[in-house]
Formats: structure tokens, sequence, C-alpha cells
């Protein structure tokens, strides 16, 4: 670890579920098919200088119009962590599909980070195409072109710093614009692969998840992930439920609704069929 840089705490909030089967997370369904939930969630960093918050997750009325099981708000989640929305001044956006931009509102006083080139495939030709535009709402992408207008959107491109101890690195191929976050936590470079790879065994098993963009590029955002990571144990998927299993709650109070990511694992590594690693 670097002493210079600060130590985040790192958290995964989880706001939302859906029962699902296997076929619906691999391009080509699976063979094996058979229950496979999801899990959503938003992330938060905290460091000397406040709250980085990953992803804002999506509403109640979204929940609904998109059948998903809603937990709890994941505004409301945040205090739970002591952190009040109000109070934020960066959200990062790792991309702008609805589970992931929706509450946006919520944070008055941030700016939102993202990287340019998904406002550009958000607001682009592709949108017109059902199957690349229904992962994302449209009054989300309009709330966030009219954020820029505002001067608070951020939109980068490539690789960044955007804070001592975190930055931003694309990995596209889910959509265009995707990037995950890199976290330096006691335990090292911690790597939030938000959609990147959503469940450990997408990766695992260079099997990628079936709402796709471009399918090669999906792929080589695995090598991203590894080459980002001091080891796999090290990347946080984006959907999967293993992790509310995989670490521990900051409180007792906590179990079953946040975790803490900077502390080391508390259940043993996940062997897929085939995997070359994880």
């Amino acid at each position: 670890m670097t002493p210079s840089l600060p130590e985040y705490e790192v958290f995964a909030l989880r706001y939302a579920t859906r029962a699902a089967r296997r076929r619906d997370h691999f391009i080509g369904g699976d063979p094996h098919d058979g229950p496979m939930p999801m899990d959503y969630y938003t992330w938060v960093a905290l460091g000397p200088a406040g709250a980085y918050v990953i992803d804002t997750g999506f509403t109640a009325e979204m929940a609904a119009e998109r059948k998903r099981t809603f937990l709890r708000c994941p505004v409301d989640g945040l205090k739970l962590l002591g952190v009040d929305a109000r109070d934020v001044r960066d959200v990062i956006l790792t991309h702008m599909h609805y589970d992931h931009v929706g509450n946006f509102h919520k944070f008055p006083n941030a700016r939102f980070h993202l990287q340019e080139r998904e406002m550009a495939f958000a607001t682009g030709k592709y949108m017109r195409y059902p199957r690349i535009g229904h992962s994302y709402h449209v009054d989300d992408v309009v709330g966030m072109v009219r954020l820029n207008f505002k001067g608070r959107v951020e939109m980068h491109t490539g690789e960044l710093e955007v804070a001592p101890g975190i930055t931003l690195h694309p990995a596209p191929g889910h959509s265009d614009g995707l990037q995950v976050v890199r976290v330096h936590t006691r335990r090292g470079w911690l790597v939030l692969a938000s959609d990147a790879t959503h469940y450990y065994e997408n990766m695992a098993t260079n099997r990628p998840f079936s709402t796709a963009f471009h399918i090669g590029q999906m792929i080589d955002a695995y090598r991203i992930l590894e080459k980002l990571a001091p080891s796999g144990r090290h990347i946080v998927p984006g959907h999967d439920p293993y992790v509310m299993q995989e670490y521990p709650a900051p409180t007792p109070a906590l179990e079953g609704v946040a975790v803490r990511l900077d502390r080391e694992p508390i259940l043993p590594v996940v062997a897929f069929p085939g995997a070359a690693r994880h």
C-alpha cells in the first residue's frame, strides 16, 4: 500500500433484488439452468474529505415499473451509514443505466462524474433501438443533460484521479461509456466493477452478461479489472448476491443491508467450472 494515500472505508448497500434464472445472465443462456437471483447495489467510499457515492440506484416507482423487489431507498440507506445526501459533493456514475443513475435528483449539492463517452452514447443514435435503449430511462438521461447545463456534470475522457485514492477507469462493453472505480483501502486497491462484471461467474468463466453493446469489449473489460486489482478478491462485481455473504456487515443492525468491502472477505473463494481465476 502507498502510505501517502488515504485509506477509505468502502460500503456496498443492497437496495433491491429480483428473482432470476441462470439463463438470464449469460449470452447464449446456460445449459444448467436454475435460480440465480440478482441484487442491486450502490456503493460509498468514506474518507477524510467526506463521502464519495458511486451510483445512485433506482426509485420505488422504477422498481414497480420494472418488477423489481424494492427493499429500501438507496438514499435512505446512505443515512444508515451516516451519510446525508445533502452533504455529498461528488457522485460517481459508472454508467447511465436505469439502476445506476436514478435518485440523482436527491443529491442537491453534488457534482456527477461520468465518462463523456457514456453521455454521448445515452443521447445518441443507438437509443432508438429497444434492445439497447431499454436499459436507460429517458427521464434520467434528460435529467443529467439538464444538470450539465447547470454546470454540475463532470464528463471525463479516459482514466482520472477524481480524488487522492479514488481513480476512474473506462471499461466499455456493457455500455459504451462504462467506467469502473478503484479505491485505496487498508487492504490495498479495491476495484468496484459495477457492470463490467455483474457476477463473479461472468468474469471467472469469460461468459459475458446478456445485456451487451460490444461483446468483445465486455471480455476485454475483465482483463482491465484484473490489471487494476491486486487479486481477484479485490474485485467487487455489480450485482452478485454473494457479496452480501462474502463481506462483514458494518454493524449487527445492518446485517443483510450493507457490507464493509475494505475488510477482508469472511467466506472462501467461489469455484466455477472452467474458471481461470477468481
